[in-house]
């Protein structure tokens, strides 16, 4: 397949977003409404956002920060914990501006503290979800202590995931930031119900990037980097065009000093080139023609959202990364900082 030197589609959304809150907000938010129509955003603030009369303030908040005339929306979600009624889902299905509950198991990730201790602590508020057609975006990790890093996702999808699915045979579930063939396979085995997101990281690296010359602490995320099989695994079902796996960055920053620690925190900053880091990764697949259903069609269709009118263009040019960006009194690292990356949006 010979690579086009342009390429238009339709603009594109983030279904997995991380933008902080206060100056933090401020410094990265404009990164993606650059690229993107709509993205969902994380609740795991802290405190959490687990309420609707919290989100609507957060959403208002994202808004404030946006530069002037950007045409972007948040799409809010809530934070599920272990006493999430099934009253404040209805609330949300009817704010018009909550699109999904995340499931945090509790401790998988950051700020992940107040989340589910056990998942049948739920299940009133999950049957609630399931009459409604609010989507639950999970977290896929098991936080067993005795489980292995490497193996968490796999785990979860076996002892908590399948079961809860069987549990509610209606309830529409995203699975996030898929980095296992296990993940794969699991959603390409589940029906229209079940979508997942991926992130530019875990279809570009595999965990060898967290040690290439000594440790790696900007390429350190939960779900960590896998093994190359499972990363061209993702990759392959991308590039026979899949219609149940769509963009989501994951993109989630926190000051160099934060990442640079004796505990570095987990998370990649990609917003800044998001777009163009999937193209990159389409490219080398040879699957450039399906770039436009995976970032601009799928995630609309699963979430009965219309797709954006307006396109984007993508030239392929080379251009250098930035080192660092600001980040409200800070810096951040992005994803191939001092590098280069061979497709740059217009």
């Amino acid at each position: 397949m010979t690579t086009p030197s342009e390429l238009t589609l339709r603009r594109p959304d983030d279904w997995h977003l991380h933008v902080r809150d206060g100056d933090m907000l401020r410094a990265v938010v404009a990164h993606t409404a650059r690229q993107f129509a709509r993205a969902i955003i994380m609740p795991n603030l802290k405190p959490p956002v687990t309420t609707v009369q919290q989100a609507r303030a957060y959403r208002e908040r994202i808004l404030a920060a946006l530069p002037q005339d950007t045409a972007f929306s948040p799409l809010m979600t809530l934070y599920l914990t272990d006493t999430t009624s099934p009253e404040e889902i209805r609330l949300a299905v009817a704010s018009g501006f909550v699109h999904g509950v995340k499931l945090y198991p509790a401790g998988a990730t950051t700020h992940s503290d107040a989340g589910v201790t056990d998942i049948r602590r739920c299940h009133g508020t999950l049957e609630t979800m399931q009459e409604t057609g609010l989507p639950l975006l999970v977290h896929g990790e098991a936080t067993d202590p005795e489980v292995d890093v490497f193996d968490r996702e796999a785990v979860f999808i076996e002892r908590t995931l399948a079961p809860l699915m069987k549990d509610f045979p209606g309830l529409r579930v995203v699975l996030e930031h898929i980095t296992t063939r296990d993940a794969v396979q699991f959603v390409r085995d589940g029906d229209d119900r079940l979508g997942a997101t991926v992130t530019p990281q875990h279809i570009l690296m595999n965990r060898n990037a967290l040690f290439q010359g000594g440790m790696r602490p900007h390429h350190y995320c939960l779900p960590v980097l896998k093994r190359e099989r499972h990363r061209q695994a993702i990759m392959d079902v991308l590039a026979e065009g899949h219609p149940r796996f769509f963009l989501g960055t994951d993109s989630a920053p926190h000051p160099k000093g934060a990442k640079e620690s004796a505990c570095g925190c987990a998370g990649i900053y990609s917003a800044h080139a998001a777009i163009e880091l999937y193209a990159e990764a389409f490219e080398q697949a040879g699957a450039l023609d399906h770039l436009e259903a995976f970032a601009s069609l799928n995630g609309p269709r699963f979430y009965g959202l219309p797709v954006n009118e307006e396109r984007i263009t993508l030239v392929k040019e080379s251009w250098e990364v930035p080192g660092e960006y600001p980040l409200g009194g800070d810096t951040v690292v992005p994803l191939r900082a001092g590098g280069s990356i061979g497709w740059r949006l217009l």
